[in-house]
């Protein structure tokens, strides 16, 4: 296995001003080879030098640079000596803060746009077409590269749509190549670390597992471990790896909260420990989280609730374990978390962002927590989390399922949570996913949740009477990493033989309704 050499451990920042795609640039370049970290554009030249990046890249945003209170950049970091790449608003923060001119003509591009490379396209744009397709969102635009620079590329309004300076490797671009509908963005992005930064294509699954297994280790040490495995990909493969550091230290503890989807719990305790060998303990906690969750209808406050009882689930389990612990001396004092980038991101961390939902693995915990928390996943996007899973031996049947939230079915009823509610939605939900087995499209979808408008009543006929019942939304979505995502356009046949099969085997539900919002502006999860 590769180990990780000291250029693949300092990471290329990618400095948020607010875009939609700041994530999405963080990850295009986790594809090209190298690790990424994103970072609040109000991060100082000093906080930045401190992490030692091997390349910078300023996001693009919403703003216009000329707005008053617009997201800014410390020009001391033009200072630090390292490769730098704008793109879109953060192409023109680089233009102005250099030297440069950012104006507003009225003329706009949005969506696909026709560029032209000037000459061989220097360092950045080289090896690609004269002509191609970029995908642009602006207003403002650079009128002047600063003084040094060389301009790259035009468009039919945008004299300056790229730019570069090979001796202080500075570039940048208008348009957005981390968005595939730019046909050569990837190219961009590659060039840009590997031509004008220097940097080698060596981050990858492999020394991913092996600096977090000696990470692990040193944060463990003897201690015994535990974490909850939930059935899905983050907690499996995380606890596969702290298995891999720590072996018989860990035991994995299984609520079973009655939240889960169909024969969840019978996967897990088969499959998983069939292909780990990890010791797994099951608890059944069914009654203890409905009476926690009886008459509340509060989404957030759901969260923290099940978050919550997961933490004092652990804590009973702890104590049934501590005659085994007391025999070494060790107790259990870390808790294994599945937490990935995005739940990071969008519970208001590492970006300066703000809080879209509290998440169990992030936001949901309480106060008195009494482990420490190992999250062996946390800087990682869900498409390396899988390949991390592959590398380490699990079989497909976890590695490839599809996302499932960590508080379960509680946050795909829309109301109070009961356990006649949780049978409606259980099999609902079970028939969404069998038919779309059958139809082959499990590989099309990111995932297909199933929500219950518990609280709402809807109007039906049914058997030559009148019904009452409760609508349920099908919610399949396309994406890659779950930061944006759109609506998967199903087969009709599909969507007809999943409503009818639902309406009529599932008791009260006489209504099934497809969500058609993408990400932004609707979340994946209704709740």
């Amino acid at each position: 296995m590769t180990q990780q050499t000291e250029t693949s451990q300092r990471p290329v920042l990618v400095v948020d001003f607010g875009a939609q795609y700041a994530q999405l640039i963080a990850r295009r370049v986790r594809e090209a080879g190298v690790y990424s970290e994103i970072v609040p554009h109000t991060a100082t030249a000093k906080e930045i030098a401190a992490k030692e990046p091997v390349g910078i890249i300023l996001s693009g945003g919403p703003s216009s640079v000329y707005e008053p209170g617009a997201p800014s950049l410390d020009a001391g970091v033009f200072d630090l000596g390292v490769p730098t790449l704008g793109i879109c608003y953060g192409f023109q923060v680089m233009a102005k803060t250099l030297g440069g001119e950012v104006a507003q003509t009225g003329l706009r591009e949005y969506g696909a746009t026709d560029a032209t490379i000037a000459g061989d396209g220097g360092v950045l744009l080289a090896g690609q077409p004269a002509e191609q397709n970029v995908w642009m969102s602006h207003g403002d635009q650079v009128s002047q590269a600063p003084e040094g620079f060389e301009v790259l590329a035009s468009t039919s309004a945008t004299k300056v749509a790229a730019f570069g300076n090979d001796d202080k490797r500075f570039y940048g671009v208008q348009w957005h190549p981390e968005v595939k509908h730019s046909d050569h963005g990837q190219r961009i992005i590659e060039n840009f670390l590997h031509k004008a930064a220097g940097l080698p294509a060596d981050w990858n699954s492999g020394n991913v597992i092996a600096e977090q297994v000696e990470k692990i280790q040193a944060q463990v040490g003897t201690g015994r471990v535990i974490c909850g495995l939930s059935g899905g990909v983050d907690s499996a493969v995380a606890a596969a790896l702290v298995h891999k550091a720590v072996g018989d230290q860990l035991v994995c503890i299984f609520v079973d909260h009655g939240l889960l989807r169909k024969n969840e719990r019978e996967q897990v305790e088969q499959d998983y420990v069939a292909s780990t060998g990890v010791r797994l303990v099951t608890i059944d906690a069914r009654e203890q989280f409905l009476n926690a969750l009886a008459g509340v209808s509060d989404p957030e406050q759901k969260r923290k609730i099940i978050g919550r009882e997961f933490i004092r689930s652990f804590e009973a389990a702890e104590k049934a374990l501590i005659a085994e612990a007391e025999a070494d001396g060790q107790p259990i004092r870390f808790l294994v978390q599945g937490t990935l980038y995005p739940d990071v991101v969008e519970s208001g961390g590492g970006t300066g962002t703000a809080n879209i939902k509290s998440h169990h693995n992030v936001g949901g915990l309480p106060e008195d927590l009494q482990f420490e928390l190992v999250e062996p996943l946390r800087t990682l996007f869900k498409d390396e989390v899988r390949a991390i899973g592959r590398e380490l031996g699990l079989p497909e049947v976890i590695v490839g399922r599809q996302p499932f939230p960590g508080p379960g079915l509680g946050i795909r009823i829309v109301g109070e949570v009961t356990a006649d509610r949780l049978e409606i939605l259980r099999d609902a939900d079970a028939i969404a996913r069998e038919e779309l087995t059958k139809a082959g499209l499990d590989n099309d979808i990111w995932q297909c949740p199933v929500v219950l408008l518990a609280d709402v009543r809807s109007v039906g006929v049914q058997g030559d009477g009148r019904t009452y019942g409760h609508p349920i939304v099908l919610r399949p979505v396309s994406s890659e990493d779950a930061m944006t995502a759109d609506w998967t356009r199903l087969p009709y046949d599909v969507l007809s033989k999943i409503s009818n099969r639902i309406t009529n085997e599932v008791r009260e539900v006489n209504r099934v309704v497809l969500d058609v919002t993408s990400k932004p502006p609707g979340t994946i999860e209704w709740e």
